[in-house]
């Protein structure tokens, strides 16, 4: 238990280097591999979907044996000290708390001194939908949203995975949840080969986001924020949302904060609509990412507290 306190101190002092080495680069560029190697166009539907589930398991598997190999080399070194490091170091790229944090404040801060243009882009990094015409609240939602979900399959996640199965469960986790960012989309391209990447990383984060939403109300109650409605909006709004998962976080969060998540959102030029979490008690403001930081930060030390106590 104490691996997963030296990856999250590790993240937070020295952040997610940016490198071709990093693990979750080289499971990328496994699975473009793999896609390059397996999908065909002219193949029908039922063998995208099994080409697509090979590259899944191959990738799981890889990714799994990996971690199965750093765990025994940081064993077989005989030094606890050494195995937790070198478990914590690798756990620590698995993680992306002060990513999260990065980008939220980045966005705060140019917001502050009224560079919408420059906030405009930078959101546009962390989220999928149309930014060059969003207003102030709308970037102020478009942030939160993000941190609230990520704080999902970002933090908490491949923290659970540890906790239960090792660094081979987390691996395997992360490959699961890279796949999905990357073949996961319901296009005329991924509908039937990605698939089984976005089931399973639907499966895998099940728990995990129902997890996060608990974490979550108990940090609203930590940080004086409104947990009595971080409760009702999670019970009210959570299935509401598109994902079986994504809307625990952002209906707890949403409540804990008195604001309005969801609603219209622009992919290239075509407007949709997503299911509303929460009320709009406030007006969506800039102070709303810096608390939805706190919020993310305090679920994961609560997470890591819980793990420590009851592991022990």
């Amino acid at each position: 238990m104490l691996t997963m306190a030296v990856a999250f101190l590790l993240d937070t002092l020295i952040g997610d280097p940016r490198t071709r080495l990093h693990p979750v680069v080289l499971m990328g560029n496994l699975i473009s591999a793999l896609e390059k190697l397996l999908y065909r166009e002219s193949d029908g539907d039922l063998k995208k979907i099994l080409k697509g589930g090979l590259l899944v398991w191959l990738t799981v598997l890889v990714s799994g044996f990996i971690g199965l190999a750093i765990s025994f080399a940081a064993f077989v070194t005989g030094s606890m000290t050494a195995e937790i490091f070198i478990e914590g170091l690798t756990l620590a790229f698995m993680i992306s708390p002060r990513s999260l944090s990065e980008a939220g404040r980045e966005i705060h801060d140019l917001l502050m001194v009224g560079n919408i243009a420059e906030a405009r882009r930078k959101v546009g990094w962390i989220v999928g939908r149309d930014t060059d015409r969003l207003n102030e609240p709308e970037i102020v939602r478009a942030t939160v949203e993000t941190i609230s979900e990520n704080t999902v399959d970002g933090v908490i996640s491949p923290l659970f995975f540890y906790l239960i199965g090792g660094l081979p469960m987390a691996m395997a986790y992360r490959a699961v949840n890279t796949m999905d960012s990357m073949i996961g989309y319901k296009n005329e391209k991924y509908l039937y080969f990605g698939r089984m990447a976005a089931k399973l990383d639907d499966f895998m984060n099940w728990l995990p986001a129902r997890l996060t939403a608990i974490l979550f109300i108990t940090s609203a109650a930590v940080l004086n924020l409104d947990y009595k409605n971080a409760l009702h909006m999670v019970k009210r709004d959570a299935d509401k949302h598109p994902s079986p998962n994504g809307g625990y976080a952002e209906a707890a969060v949403a409540g804990a904060l008195n604001i309005r998540l969801g609603g219209f959102n622009s992919y290239f030029g075509r407007q949709t609509f997503r299911a509303y979490m929460g009320e709009a008690i406030e007006t969506l403001a800039i102070n709303h990412i810096m608390l939805a930081i706190r919020m993310m930060y305090t679920a994961t030390i609560l997470f890591l507290t819980f793990a420590l106590i009851f592991g022990a």
